[in-house]
Parts: structure tokens; sequence; C-alpha cells
């Protein structure tokens, strides 16, 4: 990557002439007008208090010494007040291109990780429903960015934790029994905080097809069965159209075996151990606050039910103590922004570096249908379900909006953007690029050229403005990589793949590619073709397909 070899170069110079300073803080970046180069640096100006000189006097005696890097740098020019601008040689921009070529596929791939296991655990919704959008945002998320970590050498777990104890499955029971009491004739008041939604009344079915008896069974008895078989379906939905959203996990942990395999009593008595458990109200404390939280919380309820913390303590203990994970993921809605303290308060307490967990809230998704927003209510029924809108624009469309804007950021799709076959549409104006350049590939290959040796192509016919561009986009695709993996940010590459498209697209209205000139055709075909292995890779990293026709 340039910018790194740039900051690279600019150390060891002034090492050279001054000494060490790996401490030193200073940018290496575009400058905003092009008539400054291709890269600018202030490391003369931050140098001026140490070094005791001019700026101008520390720029010029860098750059002097820089200039031998010719095949680097095509010019390198100091500015008052001392800023160093470098524009950089073509001849740097067609290695890489050779690069690409060369690595194919694997081309940006780094070993960032170093083998660091990761576990990714995102969507993790109640199987009290079928998914809606918001769940689908954070599938789209966790399954790129695993690819991401995976690509640039994480060994990364991709899991699903079911909440399958608790208050809410009980609501869930409930609802189906009430369902299938109304189903048989029973006049119910179905109270206003239970599940109301028209899957309801389809398990509802199921149970009185599968247990004609029900409703002469035990009370007890027969809301057990109802949540038992709900909890069945309703996670056979998740699962079906999570798979046909490309998303697959590694592995689906159950909450009820953290009680079952006796790890809840194993942790609360570690704690208890600690003197970190205390009785209050007839409950039982976890005294969060001396980890930095700003109340302590309940572990168990003076009814003696555990929380949902209880269990996510015993989760995440299990994540890094047991299964020895070095950075554990969790991909939240942003409604959980106020249980990240507590749940790190917990690892502090268990001697964990709260820092190995890193929480990833997911804003809101705003659906736009004929110009109005649709409401989302898991309880009331009143929700767009993931299946319906894969239904309705396909599996790319969906997740390639669904990354389009950082995590932090509310999400409007739009469905009929989404459905359109125009440059307005995100990923059809990538994808179409991608197409573009197979179909030249099949045009070259009625003409005859469908072998081409790339290490015999004089590179240097490449001198359009518009392919000097397109080079240096595709330079930056590794420092994209490294960036959006370092910050967990897929929509970067999101970004990147659109701005690649503007490029070729322009460039490919300008310049005709199979040309008469034979050596200017074969340079032109490499450049397409980097081109589309870098759509190739960014897309799948997204997991977004690549056509070849559209």
């Amino acid at each position: 990557m340039i910018k790194r070899k740039i900051r690279e170069l600019l150390k060891e110079t002034i090492k050279n002439f001054w000494g060490d300073i790996s401490s030193l803080v200073f940018e290496v970046e575009k400058p905003k007008n092009e008539i400054y180069g291709d890269y600018a640096t202030n490391i003369a100006l931050v140098l001026k208090n140490k070094l005791k000189l001019p700026p101008m006097e520390i720029a010029e005696k860098i750059a002097s010494k820089l200039r031998e890097k010719s095949f680097i740098f095509l010019k390198i020019e100091v500015v008052t007040p001392g800023f160093i601008n470098f524009w950089i040689s073509s001849n740097y921009y067609i290695e890489n291109l050779k690069k690409i070529l060369e690595f194919k596929e694997k081309y940006g791939s780094i070993n960032l990780g170093k083998e660091k296991k990761v576990l990714i655990e995102f969507v993790s919704a109640n199987p009290t429903g079928p998914l809606h959008i918001g769940h689908g945002r954070g599938a789209a998320y966790g399954d790129s960015l695993a690819r991401i970590l995976r690509f640039t050498g994480y060994k990364v777990v991709k899991e699903y934790y079911i909440n399958d104890k608790g208050t809410q499955m009980n609501i869930l029971g409930e609802s189906v029994y009430l369902r299938a009491k109304e189903l048989s004739g029973e006049k119910i008041q179905f109270p206003e905080d239970y599940y109301k939604g028209e899957y309801i009344y389809d398990i509802a079915k199921e149970v009185l097809a599968l247990y004609p008896d029900l409703l002469s069974m035990e009370k007890e008895k027969a809301i057990e069965i109802c949540k038992k078989l709900a909890t069945k379906i309703i996670l056979e939905d998740i699962k079906k159209d999570l798979e046909n959203f490309r998303v697959f996990y590694d592995n689906w942990y159950s909450e009820s075996s953290l009680y079952e395999d006796e790890k809840v009593e194993e942790v609360l008595e570690i704690l208890k151990e600690k003197n970190l458990i205390y009785e209050k109200e007839k409950a039982l404390w976890f005294k969060s606050t001396l980890f930095g939280d700003e109340k302590d919380r309940v572990v168990i309820r003076s009814n003696g039910e555990t929380t949902y913390f209880t269990s996510d303590i015993a989760y995440h203990y299990e994540k890094f103590i047991e299964r020895n994970f070095d950075i554990a993921i969790n991909v939240w809605g942003a409604d959980h922004h106020g249980y990240v303290n507590r749940l790190k308060a917990a690892l502090q307490a268990f001697e964990i570096d709260s820092q190995k967990l890193k929480v990833i809230l997911i804003q809101m998704v705003n659906l736009i249908e004929g110009g109005e927003r649709k409401s989302m209510s898991t309880r009331k029924g009143e929700f767009v379900e993931l299946k319906e809108l894969i239904n309705e624009v396909g599996v790319d469309a969906t997740r390639f909006i669904f990354l389009s804007r950082s995590a932090d950021s509310p999400l409007d799709f739009d469905i009929e953007l989404a459905k359109s076959k125009s440059q307005e549409n995100p990923v059809y104006y990538v994808q179409y690029a991608h197409a573009r350049i197979c179909s030249i590939f099949e045009k070259a290959k009625k003409n005859g050229l469908n072998q081409i040796s790339w290490e015999d192509v004089n590179w240097n016919k490449l001198k359009e403005k518009e392919e000097i561009e397109l080079l240096k986009k595709l330079e930056e695709f590794q420092e994209i990589i490294e960036s959006a993996a370092n910050s967990f940010a897929p929509y970067k590459i999101t970004y990147y793949l659109l701005e690649l498209a503007k490029q070729f697209h322009e460039y490919y209205s300008k310049h005709r590619v199979l040309t008469e000139d034979l050596s200017l055709t074969y340079a032109r075909l490499g450049l397409c073709l980097a081109c589309k292995i870098i759509f190739k890779i960014g897309l799948n990293l997204l997991g977004v397909s690549a056509p070849e026709k559209m």
C-alpha cells in the first residue's frame, strides 16, 4: 500500500538524519486538490519543535533524499509552510496491477489477525417470531464482517445464541396456548403484551394437529408443549431464512444448555467466592459498580429466577475462559446500548480484559415503500419479515443496501430503488460493471484473444487519465480491506466498490478496450481483468454475487 510505503520511507529517512522517532505522530493523506499531488505529509511541521529547525529546511532535506526513490515517485515538491507533496509514478501502480493479475482472488488478503481466535455472535433473535428486516441488517453485517476477518488472517467462528429461556419464551408458549383455545371455539381475553402475529395461529394449528387432546391436559403441561413446539418451529424458520440470505453459522448455542451444564451455577459460585454477590430485598445482586457500572445488577430475582444478565455472564465466561477466544464480537440492536457496561464489568470480575469484548450496535432500518415508512413491532405482529424483503428485491440487493452505511447510522431501505435496474440502484451499478467486463472478454474471445500472456504486455500503453485513475483506485483496495477489518466496517468496501464502478463505467464510455492496436488492447484487457478481480473479491466479502451476465 502506497500510504504505508511513504510512511516507512519517511521514518527511515528521518532515522538516518536525526535518529529514531518511532513515537512521532504525523499524517500522510490525499490532498483535497489534485494539484498538490497524490499524497502529502505534514511531518516537517511536526518535527520543527523537536529539531529546532525551520519546517521548510526539514522538508527540503527529506525530499532530496526521497527523490532517489525514482521507481515510486514521479515528483516530490516542498511547499510552504513545510508540506511535502508526492506524485506517484505510474510504474508503481502498474506493478500493483501485475500483482492483482498474479494473485487473483487472493489479492488483498493479509495476515492482519495472525491467527487470533474470534467469535462473532450476531442476530441471536429470541425464537419468538420470524426474523424482520432489522435482524436482516445485523445478519448481513455479522456475516460480512466474518468474511472480512477471515480474509485478513483471523480464525473466525460465527455463532447464534438461542435465547430459549426466560419470560419471553413463557409468553410465547401462553400466546400459542390461548390461540389454540380460540381456534377450538373458546372465547378468550388475549393479553395486550402477548405475541399477536398470524404465525401464532399457524403454530397453534400445528400443535392441535399433533396433540388433539391438548386442551384437556393440565394447563402448565399444555403451555410447556406449546412453548417447545413453537420454539422448534420458529427456530427452523429462522435457520431457513438465514441460509436463504447466505448466512451460515458454525455454532448454534442454546441458553438453556448453560443451565443444563451447570455453567450458571458455576459462575455464581465463583462470584460468591470473590465476595461480589450480596443479598438485598430477597434478591441476589452482583457488585458491578466496583467495575465501572452505574449501578449493581440483579442476578437472581426475589422469586428465585435468574435474570438474562446471569445467563450472559455465564455465556461470556465460557467464551473466554473455556473456549479461549482472543476476541468476542457481539452484534446487537441499538436498544442494547445500556447493557454493554454491565457485561464488561462482569468480565473484569473474572479478570478477563474487557477490551477483548467488542460490541457493535446496529441502528434501525426504515423500510420505505411508496414513499411511506413501514412500522415494526414483533408483539403486535406489525413488521416486515426478512423473507418478504428477500422475495421482493433479492438477496444481493438486500445485503448490499444493508451494508451501504455504517452500523451506527440508521438506514432507509427504498424498495423501489432496490428493484430498479439503473445506475441509481447501487448493487446493480456495481454488478453491471463486473458483467460488462465479462462481456468484453467474451467478445475478445470471439476475436481470437483468448490466451494472453500478461508478462509480455506493454503496460506503458496505459496513458489515458482515466486509466491512471483506475490504476490508482485499484491500488487503494488493500488499504480499504485493512481499514474495514480494523474498524469492523464492511460499508467501507461497499463505498469503494461504488467508486471503482463509477470510474470503470466512465472509462468504458470514453475509451474502446478492443482496438486496432493489439498492444494497446492487451494492456486495456489487463486493466479490465484487474477491475473484474477486485469487483469479485469485494462483492464476495459482502456476500453478494458477481454475475457474468445481466
